[in-house]
């Protein structure tokens, strides 16, 4: 048996048989037979000495600094892209014609700027890990979309900063943003069982006619989320749908254009 490092190769017993068949026999075989058969036991001996590496078992996470994630960004074709959201880092090299080079989201590739998905500004400013001043339902927004990339893409690591540490240990701040988004999720099932009680609107849009809503019981009115839920922009009201004698409720806003007692409103 060789040393480990001699350079020197150990066969097993039936190499060693397979081999002594094969100079036993070679008198009698033609000599062109002799390529396959080399060919042949090359391949053997290399499967042996190099056993390939399943793409199932990729190489352990690792952490990456802002700096090392920024080559990954979809401008070099050498290079996986990749993307970080709440400082994990995920390879979205499947979704090339997206995350690479002039792709709809090639503005998340090679850094982190969590807070851009639930803002929509992808300007400079904007396109940051800072989660400052966001409700706790942005926040839950944010978490659903690292559990979105976890269940979709590679996890490749950490990058240290904000929410991991030098050795890959979650930090206060993160650990504050996993419970603030907490609190949104019972924010949002509360709210949940609030709306129920009252129907939405039914809702419609097309090109030529536009947005309409309607109520196939009652009439349609605009009524604000509570602050802590509201998310930004439009979704802070929601169209409801109320009956006659509840049109007296303090914040009931009726929609531009549309009749007091109106069923159906046709929204500019």
């Amino acid at each position: 048996m060789a040393r480990p490092g001699s350079g020197l190769i150990s066969f097993s017993p039936q190499s060693k048989a397979f081999i002594f068949q094969l100079n036993h026999n070679k008198m009698r075989w033609s000599p062109f037979l002799g390529i396959p058969i080399s060919l042949a036991l090359l391949s053997f001996f290399l499967f042996q000495l190099s056993p390939l590496k399943s793409p199932n078992n990729p190489l352990p996470p690792r952490l990456f600094t802002a700096e090392e994630l920024t080559p990954f960004n979809g401008t070099d074709p050498r290079l996986p892209i990749l993307l970080g959201i709440l400082g994990s880092v995920f390879d979205v090299s499947k979704g090339k014609s997206h995350y690479g080079a002039g792709g709809g989201y090639n503005h998340f590739s090679g850094r982190d700027a969590s807070r851009a998905f639930v803002s929509g500004n992808f300007t400079g400013e904007g396109l940051t890990d800072d989660l400052h001043s966001l409700s706790s339902t942005e926040v839950k927004s944010i978490v659903d979309w690292r559990d979105f990339y976890l269940r979709t893409y590679i996890f490749v690591g950490k990058l240290v900063g904000r929410y991991y540490d030098g050795k890959g240990n979650p930090t206060k701040y993160l650990k504050g943003i996993e419970a603030k988004a907490a609190r949104g999720a019972q924010l949002l099932e509360k709210q949940k069982k609030e709306e129920a009680k009252i129907p939405n609107c039914n809702s419609k849009w097309s090109q030529e006619e536009g947005s309409e809503v309607w109520c196939d019981e009652g009439h349609p009115r605009l009524v604000q989320r509570p602050l802590e839920i509201a998310l930004t922009g439009k979704m802070s009201k929601r169209c409801a749908c109320f009956k006659e004698d509840e049109l007296g409720q303090e914040g009931l806003e009726v929609y531009d254009g549309c009749d007091y007692l109106a069923t159906k409103c046709r929204l500019k």
